[in-house]
């Protein structure tokens, strides 16, 4: 049975613990995650690809080892920056609810995901598949030191994976793609009294700017996403007020729908560019593919069944940013995101999480580890 006090305890004691990224140290919170799932009787593995950048991972044996379930919360948290009413680590609680930084991105998920685990395991609860817990750096920053190379060297082989990084119980089903990409333009110095001697670069990537805003990309509309977006993130060039800028760069974050592909987004642009006759360059940081998933998949159905009864509503929706569900696709491993924090309270001032969130959370969470597979393994027998 889910334990309302000690999850409190819990979630108040994950807060206090300083993991902010950057800088990007995970080692303290990763030792007492670790700590925590050995006193629950598991034998956790922490696990680092860089130093500090520590990641945790345990497995709750189920009745099969052979279709486990991945269930994966995140470490870190944004910097918590100043203005706050409590402090960013003091866990406090007022009004119902916790406050500190993580409250809600992601150390409340992380509350609940190991009070379900500890829960069952008291009341000798087998899923039907083995659970493995992952408890990952680096998510704030792309993932590079956390959940990416758990994937790609093969050190976790899921049949299924639910991320814990969402909001209001809220299903992630879909989830937009993204590309950042650098544009450099290179012009012609002069002096500033003279600037027609020169080629001026700043002006010239304002002009692409202008044309990238303005483009129209072919997309089918999708029922829980938002058009393809666009943002130019940084700009920066030229030396002196005084001096005709040579050179000029700006970083653009483009997302984009299911159906497109990033190369032919990008060869669009370099194409539309070219036609102005302006020196430029496009170099892309990083591309990460759209994601969805069925709706009617088992993973969203057992979600579904998982909330009767505890919560009024659990939504499936889309996802405008990137979540980690991304990353599972190329493996072909479903996913789908879940989450009980407070809807607008991430990497904000003052971020809290509802206390009666948390314990209804740990009780969808519990019913879905559970319920999920069940059917699939007696089909199996």
């Amino acid at each position: 049975m889910i334990n309302k006090k000690r999850l409190i305890k819990l979630a108040q004691e994950l807060i206090r613990i300083n993991s902010e990224n950057p800088p990007g140290d995970e080692t303290a919170v990763a030792r007492f995650v670790s700590g925590y799932l050995k006193r629950m009787g598991l034998r956790p593995k922490t696990i680092k690809f860089y130093p500090g950048r520590d990641n945790v991972m345990a497995i709750m044996p189920g009745r099969s080892s052979k279709r486990p379930l991945l269930i994966t919360p995140h470490l870190d948290t944004v910097p918590a920056g100043t203005g706050w009413k409590f402090g960013p680590y003091s866990g406090i609680i007022s009004g119902g609810k916790i406050f500190g930084r993580g409250a809600t991105d992601c150390k409340g998920n992380m509350a609940v995901a190991l009070e379900a685990m500890q829960s069952m395991l008291e009341d000798k609860a087998l899923p039907a598949n083995d659970v493995i817990f992952l408890a990952t750096a680096d998510e704030e920053a792309g993932s590079g030191k956390g959940l990416i190379p758990f994937i790609d060297r093969g050190l976790v082989k899921p049949a299924y994976a639910l991320i814990l990084d969402a909001d209001d119980f809220d299903i992630i089903t879909a989830q937009k793609g993204l590309i950042h990409f650098t544009v450099k333009v290179v012009g012609r110095k002069a002096h500033g009294a003279y600037p027609q001697r020169g080629v001026n670069a700043i002006e010239q990537a304002a002009e692409l700017i202008s044309i990238l805003k303005k483009m129209k990309f072919a997309y089918r509309r999708h029922s829980l996403l938002k058009p393809p977006t666009i943002n130019i993130g940084t700009i920066r060039g030229g030396d002196k007020v005084n001096v005709v800028a040579d050179r000029c760069e700006f970083e653009v974050d483009l997302r984009f729908l299911p159906g497109m592909e990033a190369q032919k987004i990008l060869l669009a642009i370099k194409k539309v560019f070219a036609r102005t006759k302006i020196h430029f360059t496009i170099q892309a940081q990083d591309i990460q593919q759209p994601y969805e998933i069925d709706r009617r998949h088992p993973l969203v159905e057992s979600l579904k069944k998982a909330s009767i009864g505890i919560v009024r509503r659990s939504d499936i929706k889309g996802s405008e940013g990137a979540t980690v569900i991304t990353f599972f696709k190329k493996k072909d491993i479903p996913a789908v995101a879940t989450g009980f924090g407070a809807k607008g309270c991430a990497h904000t001032t003052d971020e809290y999480v509802r206390i009666n969130d948390l314990y209804r959370g740990s009780q969808v969470l519990e019913r879905f580890i559970k319920i999920f597979g069940v059917e699939e393994l007696i089909k199996r027998v």
